[in-house]
């Protein structure tokens, strides 16, 4: 019998899955952000007694984190140099000269991780083909070691111009540091992220050796940790692509984990759309600290080559700090249960994007908070029984809950606490629906036909208003829902993606150079790969990223896995019309096609899944309490039954209002709604016509 765990760090709340022949024990600790490996360890303890495990019996460990992500939005990261071109010290500010608000006057702009001071320069130059204009100058490299010496410099990355196709200066330059200074750590453009633009490159190398160290020394303390806890077991880490990768690959490569926790989300949701058959899917995860809602179509996440991190302008594109990485797409936004609720000083509620996290937490956690979060004001209306919240971990405590939102937000509203808690609440949901509403948008697609799988702590309670507001009459809860990233773990494939860039027109296409790059690309690939596939089946999967000649984005293609040949060229134009296509309604006849960069992967192959079973219908249990709770449609206050989910039986049904409680969080189904409980145990709601 095999075992396997995964462990997921969020903002509030440390999840631990453990899996073992269909059988499955989780566990939520709150986080403890001094020290991470601390809750890991604790939850790990937790959830082994459950099972009644030793570490021996666990063949594989599976970890996600978001510490990068977070040391990069509150700037904790090291102190860090860029070594670059001479005459490029400030593309790191300069950016593109984009604005993402063309009429703000006065426009905040995200800050390079790196200052100017410690923006360094030596004489060297490629051309765009990688020939040698100019040799790298070995004397003004060690000069700058110096200066970074006496900077008291931590970590440093080094973006030369061009080098993403020849990365012979880069290497030379890391070479010398290397002898002058060999504990420092140094991040290369050529390795990180070897494409072509060059803001975009150097913002990512110098974001990778900006968490390098913090991440090294957390893994390492963890791997210890776990270590002198007994386990053997391998160690991986979840990409923010989806797939898994060793510590090692992930501690030269930190800048790839920045959506490791939210990738599990929305692998877990792929996994369960599949289960039953459904193609369109809206996956929506909300946890203590944020939530994130990602497209599922054909049991696949949408992936993206780019993201943004630490905006300036909520929910404005253009505003953070651009890294190229291979990334689920998915729209996050500071809407946890954590987040703070406030009034602006024109009197609107607003809620985050800042949080209380697990220290010190919402106020009704009694741990010294002092400001309403959204778990506040989900208490005030009467949604959780405060004795079982957590499954009985966490006692919260209904008066600091009240006196905080009616300090906050109802005296300035004249509102009593509990319908300062109900604006909270609506206002939470509807940024959430926006939220979804935008990124259906920016994707060309709709939320005709879909349905949302709703999970994490918050998701299940939140998740019927939100289907609501987006025109959505059917979601699915599935079990574990509470750690539902850390059950995504669980099912995401081993896998690496490398992507680099080579210039090529369809009507110059060199179909051996392209090769050449493709077989060395996924021969890169397959080598990290192989160090945690175990043998297992492995498949490729090929993109071309296009544009029409004179275009400033490119639209991605599949290309066969294999070696490509002059008839393939027509058929892979003709694929890039029809992409086009489906994105403007229309190709541009008579344009050539310019290919920028291409991206191979390689994983293992998933497992099949076995679509659910018709179950035949079965009585309901009686509910084992009832709640005062107050529907934020109307405003009025109803009893609502509330049911045990364990004790619900496979083809049961419960009419709403009402809510299905389990130990890490609820599902709330609202009035017109109804609950039934599939062949899985997954509770599936329906709304109006479709129950």
């Amino acid at each position: 019998m095999t075992a396997r765990l995964a462990v997921d760090i969020g903002g509030t709340f440390t999840d631990v899955a453990i899996e073992r022949d269909g059988e499955r024990w989780t566990g939520k600790v709150l986080t403890t952000p001094h020290a991470p490996e601390l809750g890991v360890l604790e939850g790990v303890r937790v959830v082994m007694e459950r099972a009644a495990m030793t570490p021996a019996d666990i063949t594989l460990l599976i970890h996600g984190t978001t510490l990068a992500t977070n040391a990069i939005i509150e700037r904790k990261g090291a102190k860090t140099a860029l070594l670059t071109t001479e005459g490029f010290r400030d593309v790191l500010a300069l950016g593109n000269e984009s604005r993402y608000d063309q009429y703000d006057l006065n426009i905040d702009l995200p800050q390079p991780l790196v200052p100017r001071r410690w923006r360094l320069t030596v004489p060297e130059r490629l051309d765009n083909e990688g020939k040698v204009l100019l040799a790298l100058d070995e004397k003004a490299v060690a000069e700058q070691v110096a200066f970074m010496k006496a900077e008291g410099i931590e970590s440093l990355a080094i973006g030369f111009l061009h080098a993403f196709v020849n990365p012979a200066h880069e290497r030379r330059a890391a070479a010398i540091v290397q002898a002058l200074w060999p504990e420092l750590n140094i991040s290369l453009s050529s390795e990180v992220s070897p494409e072509m633009r060059e803001w975009e490159r150097f913002s990512t190398t110098a974001a990778n050796a900006y968490v390098q160290p913090l991440m090294a020394s957390y893994l390492k303390r963890l791997e210890a940790g776990l270590r002198e806890g007994g386990f053997t077991c391998p160690l991986f880490l979840m990409l923010s692509g989806g797939g898994l990768t060793t510590l090692d690959t992930a501690a030269r490569f930190p800048i790839r984990l920045v959506e490791s926790g939210p990738a599990g989300g929305a692998i877990f949701s792929a996994h369960v759309a599949k289960q039953r058959g459904w193609q369109k899917v809206l996956s929506f995860d909300m946890g203590g600290t944020t939530a994130k809602v990602c497209l599922i179509d054909d049991y696949a996440p949408q992936a993206s080559r780019s993201f943004e991190v630490a905006r300036v302008g909520r929910f404005k594109k253009g505003s953070g700090l651009p890294l190229r990485i291979p990334v689920i797409e998915m729209v996050e936004i500071g809407a946890g249960g954590g987040s703070i609720a406030h009034c602006d000083a024109i009197g609107r509620i607003q809620v985050g994007p800042e949080s209380a996290g697990a220290d010190p937490g919402p106020a009704c956690y009694g741990r010294g908070g002092k400001h309403p979060a959204v778990t506040d004001a989900n208490l005030s209306l009467g949604r959780y029984e405060p004795d079982l919240f957590a499954g009985g971990a966490l006692k919260l405590h209904v008066q600091p809950a009240l006196d905080a939102l009616s300090r906050d937000v109802g005296e300035r509203l004249g509102l009593p606490p509990e319908m300062a808690g109900l604006g909270v609440v609506e206002m939470v949901d509807e940024n959430m629906a926006n939220a979804a509403r935008v990124h259906a948008i920016e994707s060309g697609k709709s939320y005709a036909g879909r349905a949302i799988i709703a999970f994490g702590g918050g998701g299940p309670v939140h998740g019927y208003r939100v289907a609501e507001k987006i025109g959505v009459s059917r979601m699915l809860v599935p079990s574990g829902a509470g750690v539902g990233s850390a059950i995504g773990f669980l099912r995401a494939p081993v896998g690496y993606e490398v992507v680099k860039s080579l210039y090529q027109r369809f009507r110059s296409f060199d179909v051996g150079a392209v090769n050449a790059l493709l077989g060395a690309m996924s021969a890169e690939a397959r080598r990290v790969v192989a160090e945690g596939a175990f043998g297992a089946e492995l498949a490729e999967h090929r993109l071309a990223f296009m544009r029409y000649v004179g275009q400033g984005h490119e639209i991605s293609v599949v290309l066969p896995a294999r070696e490509l040949t002059a008839e393939d060229i027509p058929a892979i134009r003709a694929a890039y019309d029809a992409e086009y296509t489906r994105f403007y309604d229309r190709p541009v006849p008579g344009s050539d096609v310019e290919i920028l960069a291409f991206a191979v992967t390689v994983a293992t192959v998933a497992e099949e899944v076995l679509a659910v079973a018709a179950v035949a219908d079965a009585p309901a249990p009686a509910p084992i309490r009832v709640q005062q709770v107050r529907d934020t449609a109307t405003g009025e206050v109803a009893e609502w039954k509330v049911y045990d989910r364990p004790a619900m039986p496979h083809g049961c049904t419960v009419p709403g209002p009402c809510i299905v409680a389990e130990a890490e969080t609820s599902t709330l189904v609202g009035p017109g709604w109804r609950c039934r409980v599939d062949g899985l145990g997954y509770l599936e709601l329906t709304r109006g016509e479709a129950a």
